[in-house]
């Protein structure tokens, strides 16, 4: 492998910016923000330096020596200064030049150093004046000042000893954040009425966090085994902390251990900002989807996110064994709406860093014409989904004597379809990685998962031999797998013990070979994937047994016009060259599961030699190429190139250069640098790495451009395009266009 890293380590080692480029989102550690002018509304001080300025007074606020804070200073100068750390929408924190919080007490403030729900401020303009008042979360008092000038916490009140100026100040310790480690100005659109030009990720799990609530009172997701979350109240200091209260002393009690089949492994807990052990691109417990990291892939292009509300039941309580957290929510459309309802408040976390309501990157959409205006608006397009086993609570329980006892009927079906389409969710998966009553799912483990479904179910998988396919062609997964009569785990973990427990040790015979799921699309299967089509919905036929996706794709040549049906992550349980080319006669997509530079080249042959047997030209469908990451997923993600690639040499440049077409002629370049914490050196160097987190999609972009030139980064940045002119053909029917959303 012809890398080499010797500009890499000194600039690790002494972190000077100039190695890797100056950024625009940087860690705000060694640069104190500039504040220009008075906020003119409550969200608009996020991120900048304040000195808070009595209206009673005109003085400002100092710290006192003994923790306390009084409004004697006569100047800015001489004044306090806050960096104005937002906590969500309108609530902040205030941080001080000595890195202490303003906290309220019963009646007192103080500097605390370490952040409490009693250190959130809500902030609201006055309606008469342009001053502000000043409440505690925690306490519901307001600040304001007694005789002397103190500051302290009292009963609510419109006097002027408690409203406030916030004066421009330059003198402020920045928060602690993940850099993004970019410079430059993204790019906008063209126009609405434009093709798209962006990437998309049309499966990934944002929502999956070990505290589903900005507030910190709805519980973890997966039974308490992952460790992280996308956004916190306190900051990145606290949402990537320390996994010692889930994964236990030096992780002895991580559930990546199972995945390892290791029952002694450890690791070194600390997270931010040394982060020694974790994330990794195999350790897939600890949080890849930390906001900062996905705001990095965004600023390289990113405009299509498909989130998806994510659980299986099985596999949860597992995890609440191997965690302590028997009281953690297991039920599959329970978590999977907490999560959903989650990413909401996501939207409003990234809106409070970016200036109030609306102004944020992330914006959720729930129509194929929102998706294209927030895009032309230079901002990423988010899709929300459901993958969860039991979807529409429609489990099953197989009896001893051959029948089923089904959890759900019609009436349940339609009910749960309007409750998740209200939620803003328009992306479903029928089928996940266990039997329902809606038929049978794709069989791509023949032990781990095959387990779960008999935990769920009460019966193991019957499995009969895979229909004949084109051998010859390209799959996107080969059908079937090798079956096993092996209880999987180390037998000494939560798994293994269950499994016991549950069988007695006895465990089915599966003749040799290659086997797919006998259990296919039921009547009530059938009724459900009618009734999505007729709601609109985009279809996700990964996840469905391999014979069932013919039953699928059968239902949507029915449909006036032909359904497309999209598959977002290589298709588990298999998906062959005949089915693809059905799926993209009728407008489907077909992305894979995220690889590296080599593996999305690869997959671009593949994908031309399906449209080329399809009869599908570029001016018929656009040639898009996107992927599905499964971010916080437990899929895995993809290592470095290695061999004899070239290497990724940074900073490296974005939408400019020969490799770049004539659509990217308008935008600013964009450099996307190492991504490095100035306060303890740690890199991620995508070459030695490979993806180790959600940052890491900046430079799999390099990987393309390296690995397949002009043509790939073509497809990848139609990708986006492509998904959404794939929504519009589900999505504009039966009268969706004139109810939208």
């Amino acid at each position: 492998m012809k890398m080499h890293f010797p500009a890499l380590i000194i600039c690790s080692a002494v972190l000077v910016s100039a190695c890797g480029g100056s950024s625009s989102s940087s860690s705000r550690s060694n640069t104190p923000p500039t504040t220009d002018s008075a906020p003119q509304n409550r969200y608009a001080m996020a991120n900048g330096c304040y000195a808070l300025q009595s209206a009673q007074t005109d003085k400002y606020t100092v710290a006192a020596s003994d923790g306390s804070y009084s409004n004697t200073a006569a100047s800015v100068a001489t004044a306090e200064a806050f960096y104005m750390q937002a906590a969500t929408l309108g609530k902040y924190l205030f941080y001080s030049k000595d890195k202490r919080l303003l906290t309220a007490g019963t009646a007192t403030i103080s500097g605390e150093p370490t952040a409490s729900d009693a250190a959130i401020w809500t902030i609201d303009q006055t309606p008469s004046s342009n001053t502000f008042s000043i409440v505690s979360e925690s306490t519901s008092q307001t600040l304001q000042l007694d005789d002397s000038g103190k500051l302290i916490a009292g009963p609510s009140t419109t006097e002027p000893a408690a409203q406030f100026n916030f004066t421009p100040s330059t003198s402020c310790t920045n928060y602690p954040e993940m850099p993004t480690s970019i410079s430059g100005e993204t790019f906008k659109g063209n126009g609405a009425d434009k093709p798209i030009i962006g990437f998309a990720d049309v499966h990934t799990h944002m929502g999956m966090s070990s505290e589903m609530s900005y507030a910190g009172d709805v519980g973890p997701s997966a039974g308490g085994v992952l460790y992280g979350q996308v956004i916190h109240r306190f900051g990145v200091d606290h949402a990537l902390e320390d996994c010692e209260e889930f994964h236990g002393p030096n992780g002895i009690r991580d559930a990546n251990n199972i995945l390892e089949t290791d029952p002694t492994g450890n690791h070194e807990t600390k997270g931010w900002p040394t982060f020694v052990d974790w994330p990794q691109r195999n350790f897939l417990t600890h949080q890849v989807m930390y906001y900062k990291w996905v705001e990095r892939a965004y600023l390289a292009g990113l405009r299509v996110m498909v989130n998806h509300g994510t659980n299986i039941a099985a596999l949860c309580k597992v995890g609440q064994t191997y965690s302590l957290m028997p009281d953690t929510d297991c039920d599959d459309m329970s978590v999977a709406t907490k999560q959903v309802e989650y990413l909401y408040e996501v939207q409003d976390y990234i809106d409070a860093q970016s200036g109030g309501p609306s102004k944020g990157w992330y914006r959720i959409v729930k129509s194929p014409q929102e998706a294209r205006d927030v895009i032309n608006d230079g901002k990423m397009a988010v899709i929300l989904g459901v993958e969860v086993a039991q979807v529409f609570d429609c489990g099953v329980t197989f009896l001893p004597g051959g029948g089923e006892q089904r959890r759900c009927d019609k009436a349940q079906i339609d009910a749960e379809i309007q409750r998740l389409w209200d939620l803003g969710v328009r992306h479903v998966y029928p089928y996940h990685d266990i039997d329902s009553s809606l038929g049978g799912t794709g069989i791509f483990s023949g032990d781990v998962i095959n387990f779960l479904n008999f935990l769920d179910t009460g019966a193991f998988w019957k499995t009969t031999e895979c229909r004949s396919y084109p051998v010859d062609e390209p799959s996107v997964r080969t059908p079937g797998t090798e079956m096993t009569t092996a209880i999987p785990g180390s037998g000494s973990d939560p798994l293994s013990q269950a499994i016991f427990d549950a069988t007695g040790g006895l465990t089915p015979l599966y003749p040799p070979g290659k086997r797919c799921n006998q259990r296919t699309v039921t009547d009530l299967g059938e009724y459900a994937l009618r009734a999505l089509m007729t709601r609109g919905m985009v279809i996700d036929i990964d996840h469905a047994a391999y014979h069932s996706k013919d039953i699928m794709l059968d239902i949507a040549d029915e449909q006036t016009p032909k359904y497309p049906l999209a598959s977002s992550h290589d298709a588990h349980g298999g998906l062959t060259s005949d089915q693809v080319v059905r799926m993209l006669k009728n407008g489907g997509v077909v992305y894979p599961y995220k690889g590296n530079g080599i593996k999305h080249k690869a997959f671009l042959e593949k994908l031309k030699f399906w449209r080329a047997k399809a009869g599908i030209s570029d001016s018929d469908q656009v040639l898009g190429l996107g992927y599905g990451a499964d971010g916080n997923g437990f899929g895995g993600h993809p290592g470095p190139r290695g061999g004899d690639s070239e290497p990724v040499q940074y900073p490296f440049p974005l939408f400019s250069g020969d490799d770049w077409g004539p659509q990217f002629a308008n935008f600013k370049t964009v450099n996307v640098n190492m991504l490095l914490i100035p306060e303890s050196g740690k890199y991620w160097h995508i070459d030695e790495t490979g993806m180790s987190h959600y940052g890491l999609v900046a430079d799999f972009v390099e990987e393309v451009r390296l690995e397949g030139g002009k043509e790939a980064l073509d497809a990848l940045y139609n990708s986006a395009e492509g998904y959404v002119q794939m929504w519009e053909r589900a999505y504009n029917r039966n009268g969706n266009i004139s109810s939208a959303p």
